[in-house]
């Protein structure tokens, strides 16, 4: 096996923004001026999604975490500037405050016409806003291997991330309901063990068979292997409200990968653990955020989230300079001192107990 380096780990972010009428702060269709306008100069990189009152960018393939910065910036700015001409506005969060799915507008495609008409209200509903980070692999067995291994990983990075307290107008209880939503898709959530890239692949072709699905893009796990390219991709964080935010997560996965790649060179490997018990960290992370405990299952015993996350950045810590990505996961001090875009949320609602507060404070961090 080759050893690892930095360029093979190469980076690529996607992030879901919702539209929203400045007037109202209730979300609105763009009817697609804004996919049709920034496709002018961004081509690909900007695109539809099944409610019109979603964006959806992502940036190319990027060597390093600060090009993926940088990747992110521009594109929160163009995709800000065509809304802004356009009088709406654009934020970043898990879930919206207050509007309610059934008055929005599905796109007219025939993928999500066939979604609809399979999952019918479980995807009419499905009105959230997601982070997926696609991190590239040598080949697709050592992506299998790592995806595996990093699936006992993803509470961890997914309580950095939560951002959504609200839902229909409601304060849920949680730091991110937006799993809870999505949790009515099938193919979901924290996925189950593989031995092999070849096992994973002959459970897809009997899905196929079956009549399950017609295509691999519909298993939506919180990370896979990704159908068409050599990445692992995860997809189980809230998106985040700043640029920021997005950074360090998206840092922090790929040190995970590089990490989980040096001990396989190493002839070593971490536990893997039954998705049963990853769950019950997801579980955790989603209510709790990074104000909770999460469960260290080689001590079994109940650990704060924030030390646990600190153990994280230890395990990776020898992968950081050679990705370059050190300066940025030092923002995780910060981050844990200011909270989560959930507490963050929390916080301005509590002030006047105004969600309108709470979307102006959604698009005021969009471009912070």
């Amino acid at each position: 096996m080759p050893t690892p380096t930095p360029s093979q780990f190469t980076i690529g972010v996607e992030e879901e923004y919702m539209v929203i009428d400045p007037v109202t702060r209730e979300l609105t269709s763009h009817e697609q001026q804004i996919v049709l306008e920034g496709q002018k100069t961004l081509k690909d990189k900007v695109k539809a999604e099944m409610h019109q009152a979603v964006v959806e960018v992502g940036t190319a393939v990027c060597s390093n975490i600060e090009e993926a910065q940088k990747e992110v910036t521009e594109l929160r700015n163009i995709v800000s500037s065509i809304a802004g001409d356009l009088n709406l506005w654009v934020g970043a969060s898990g879930t919206h405050p207050f509007s309610h799915w059934q008055h929005q507008l599905i796109t007219d495609h025939v993928r999500y016409n066939q979604i609809v008409n399979e999952l019918q209200d479980a995807a009419r509903s499905n009105l959230i806003f997601g982070l997926h980070v696609h991190v590239g692999m040598q080949d697709r067995k050592m992506a299998m291997h790592i995806a595996n291994t990093a699936r006992y990983f993803l509470p961890h990075v997914y309580a950095l991330s939560t951002n959504s307290p609200f839902w229909e107008g409601r304060i849920t209880g949680y730091k991110s309901y937006r799993t809870k939503v999505f949790d009515k898709f099938p193919r979901t959530g924290i996925p189950d063990y593989f031995e092999t890239i070849e096992d994973y692949e002959n459970y897809v072709n009997l899905l196929i068979k079956t009549n399950c699905i017609d295509n691999a893009k519909k298993i939506w796990w919180d990370v896979r292997v990704h159908p068409v390219f050599n990445t692992v991709e995860f997809r189980i964080c809230d998106v985040p409200l700043t640029i920021k935010e997005t950074t360090v997560i998206a840092a922090l996965f790929q040190a995970i990968c590089a990490k989980i790649y040096k001990l396989r060179h190493q002839n070593l490997n971490f536990i893997n653990y039954q998705r049963s018990l990853i769950n019950e960290n997801k579980w955790r992370a989603s209510r709790y955020g990074i104000e909770g405990t999460l469960i260290d299952f080689g001590k079994e015993t109940e650990v704060e989230t924030k030390a646990l996350i600190y153990e994280l950045l230890d395990f990776v810590d020898d992968t950081l300079n050679d990705l370059g990505s050190r300066d940025i996961l030092s923002n995780i001090d910060a981050l844990f001192k200011a909270g989560t875009g959930a507490d963050r949320q929390l916080a301005v609602y509590q002030k006047n107990e105004s969600f309108i507060d709470v979307v102006d404070y959604i698009h005021d961090q969009f471009l912070a």
